[in-house]
């Protein structure tokens, strides 16, 4: 094979890499933005929740209607 064959057939096999190479790349961005998308979703779900709650009195998840000693689910006879 002369050089000028070898120095083709390099050139056409980075061409193949670079194609399948550029194709990874746009799929990374494609689900990196995703990512992105998801995650500040998160945040502003998670910044409703802590204003929902704040708003509501600051109440945990222990307190809620009708329950605790006095609430309706309070078996002990009066």
């Amino acid at each position: 094979m002369s050089d000028l064959e070898r120095i083709t057939a390099r050139r056409n096999e980075l061409d193949v890499l670079a194609d399948e190479l550029a194709k990874r790349l746009q799929e990374v961005e494609v689900e990196r933005e995703e990512l992105g998308i998801a995650e500040r979703i998160l945040l502003r779900l998670a910044e409703q929740d802590r204003a929902d709650t704040e708003a509501a009195g600051g109440g945990g998840p222990n307190e809620s209607a009708g329950g605790g000693a006095c609430g309706a689910a309070d078996p002990t006879p009066r």
